[in-house]
């Protein structure tokens, strides 16, 4: 069986994102930049795999004197970070602008989430769909709890009466009574 590829490319501000989801803050005031970059990504490749997009997480180079490089997580994930100088910012208005001509005409969605306001207006000039990272927020809460009731077993049910829920000795005891037998 052939993979259809995505249809739907999602662009994410890391940092942004970051600094607006309550957890990520904590867990960053908490435990350092790390830790909340990889919860971060931990929950956005969940939702990538459960919906079906390909993503790209972009974080700044954050004061390292580094040229841009791009981590390869998944066929359908990736991370990138900027190299010294650039914005995440700057990196993703690009990428909006390579790229939507070539999706519109493939069928493809671009969305971009970041709650930057002004960065907002730029993508969607380019073609890109946006949402805020509370939005986004919203959105893997929702598939988490989503794939949660996909992989929860189902339960035996063995009817609806109270009868059915005791165990086959108190069943019959009880169908004793009912019959006058002791």
């Amino acid at each position: 069986m052939a993979v259809t590829p995505a249809r739907t490319f999602l662009l994410v501000d890391g940092y942004n994102t970051i600094g607006t989801w309550t957890h990520l803050k904590q867990v960053r005031d908490r435990h350092g930049l790390e830790m909340a970059r990889h919860d971060l990504l931990e929950a956005l490749i969940n939702y990538t795999v459960f919906e079906g997009y390909e993503t790209e997480v972009v974080f700044d180079a954050q004061y390292q004197n580094t040229p841009g490089y791009r981590e390869q997580i998944s066929p359908q994930f990736s991370v990138y970070y900027t190299a010294f100088a650039q914005t995440a910012d700057t990196y993703i208005e690009k990428t909006c602008a390579a790229r939507c001509t070539a999706f519109k005409s493939a069928l493809r969605r671009i969305f971009v989430a970041t709650s930057d306001r002004l960065h907002q207006q730029m993508v969607v000039g380019y073609g890109a769909e946006w949402m805020s990272s509370e939005q986004l927020k919203s959105a893997v809460d929702r598939a988490s709890i989503r794939a949660q009731r996909k992989t929860r077993p189902s339960k035996n049910s063995r009817g609806r009466v109270l009868f059915d829920s005791l165990d086959p000795q108190a069943q019959q005891r009880l169908a004793q009574w009912r019959l006058g037998i002791r």
